[in-house]
Order: C-alpha cells, then structure tokens, then sequence
C-alpha cells in the first residue's frame, strides 16, 4: 500500500507476497512456536496463540485488496477473545482498531463489531474508566508487565493516537459506562505517554538514548556496549568480552541514538544496569511502535 504509487512494480510483488504467505496461513493454521519450539521459546514463543496473526494478515490484505474473502475469512475466524494489551505477540486490539476504520471514517455498518471491540479495548486502558484494567505509575506511565513495559505502552499509544484519528474524521464519541471519550481524551492520555518516556517523568529520565540531557548510559546493547577497534585494537572472541564490557558500570562508549530501553519499573524507578534487560535493553519492537505516535503528535501541534 505504502508504494503502490511511487513503485508500482514493488507493491504488486509484495502484495502478491502477502498473499502466498497468508494462504499458506489460512491453510495450516497453527502456533510457529509449536514447530520451532526451543529457538524461539521461552523469549518469543506464541503465547497469544495463532487467531490473533491471521485477524491481523485478513484485516490488511481486507484493506489491500477489498476481496471479500478475506472479510468472510476475518467474520468467521472466532478471535473474539476480550484484550487489554497489544504486542508483537498478542495483534488483536490492532487488528479491531484497523477494521473499525471502515465503520467509524466509510460509515461501512458490517465493521460494527469490530468497532465495539476496539471499544471495549479503549475502555480497558483509560485510567477513568469503569472497566480499565490498567494500572500507572505514580508518575502518570502506563504499566503492563514488568519486563520491557515500554514495549506495551509505544504499542497501546499508537493505538490511541489512530483511534483518535478516526474519531476527530468522523467527529465521533463513546462511553465508557458513564464516562464520555472523544478523540482528544485519547489524544491527551497518548501524549502523556511519549511526554513521560522522552523526559517528563519523576525521574526528569529521558528513556530514548540520546534524547536529553539525562538518558540511560548502560543499555543492555551489544554493540553499545563494545568499543571501536580504533579504542581497543586488540582482538577478543565472543565470550571474552562480558567481564570487561558487561559487567561493568562504566557507561557504554557508544551511544544507540534515537533507541528506547524497557523502561521503568512500576514505582519509576531506573536502575541504568545493562545487565539488567527487563527495563535496560532496547528493542525494534518498543521503537517501531513509537514513530506513529510522534507523527501524529507532531502533526497536531504544529498546526
């Protein structure tokens, strides 16, 4: 979709792609993990199960394509299961927040439930709501798990921030039990979240490396944590380097600009040990999510 005007050529290949890939999916569903097993478990094993990846691949080949098998497909898969949480392993609310698009901007009524899931999935983060089952830091953060919890809160914010815009399109509102949304409610919850990571927060912390005066020094990044063969030319194997530069509390010598680390713990707490991955290591996963965020809001304020 993204170069269908300005490479043509590449968009059918990779849209021709998609549905080879998610062909493959429909016709032997089933966990990745339950094949490769300990690669890629316990870190990245499917918990979520496999409904959640084929709603996800159906929506936007849905999107892609308007073949109406993908929405018999997606109306029938049965991923009804209720969610407070979206990641890398768990695609649901994503998916509902996409498909509800076609309700809420094209007034397309067979989306209807979709809507409603998205909804409810909303009404289970806003910290006024009568059904969240969200808790914050005493600082204003989002807290899902303890482990990387930036990771949920870049992921749930790009949520609110397209839920948002949809709503401001088509000049929508919802309830929660008795507590009236609109776009900028959930526009002013997801600025708070990138305010929070980006510095303002008790500890005056930016969690994005590089960004501010104040930001983590001791990621759980290799190559952060390795100085150049111009600083140390001497060669060293693969495991002869944790002593020197892993257990270490000197600061990495190289910066990872522009990356975000796990995070803070529950009570905003930041101990900058890179050993310590649960709230010191970067990952794709909490960066990826965190772009949309920033357009949007850079978007907003600027005009």
């Amino acid at each position: 979709m993204v170069f269908r005007k300005v490479d043509p050529k590449y968009s059918r290949l990779l849209l021709a792609t998609a549905k080879k890939v998610m062909q493959f999916a429909m016709q032997y569903k089933g966990a990745y993990s339950d094949s490769l097993g300990s690669a890629v478990c316990p870190f990245y094993c499917s918990y979520s199960g496999y409904k959640d990846e084929l709603l996800w691949g159906a929506a936007w080949l849905w999107r892609a394509t308007n073949d109406a098998s993908y929405l018999n497909f997606l109306q029938t898969l049965g991923a009804n299961d209720a969610t407070d949480i979206f990641s890398w392993d768990n695609k649901l609310a994503g998916a509902r927040v996409l498909l509800a698009r076609r309700t809420l901007v094209d007034n397309d009524k067979r989306f209807e439930s979709f809507k409603q899931q998205a909804e409810d999935f909303m009404c289970r983060i806003i910290p006024n709501s009568p059904s969240s089952s969200t808790s914050y830091t005493q600082g204003g953060l989002m807290f899902k798990l303890a482990e990387s919890n930036l990771q949920y809160v870049t992921s749930i914010t790009f949520l609110l921030t397209t839920y948002a815009k949809y709503m401001s399109a088509s000049k929508y509102t919802f309830n929660c039990g008795n507590v009236r949304v609109s776009s900028s409610n959930l526009r002013n919850l997801a600025k708070q979240q990138v305010d929070y990571i980006l510095g303002e927060n008790p500890l005056k912390m930016s969690y994005m490396v590089g960004f501010g005066a104040n930001f983590p020094k001791r990621i759980h990044h290799r190559g952060s944590s390795i100085p150049s063969k111009a600083s140390h030319p001497q060669a060293f194997g693969c495991d002869n380097g944790f002593q020197s530069f892993f257990y270490t509390s000197n600061p990495n010598p190289n910066t990872l600009i522009g990356a975000i680390v796990g995070g803070p713990n529950q009570n905003d707490g930041f101990p900058d040990d890179q050993t310590d991955y649960s709230h010191s290591e970067p990952a794709t996963y909490i960066n990826a999510a965190i772009v949309g965020p920033l357009a949007y809001l850079a978007g907003s304020y600027s005009s």
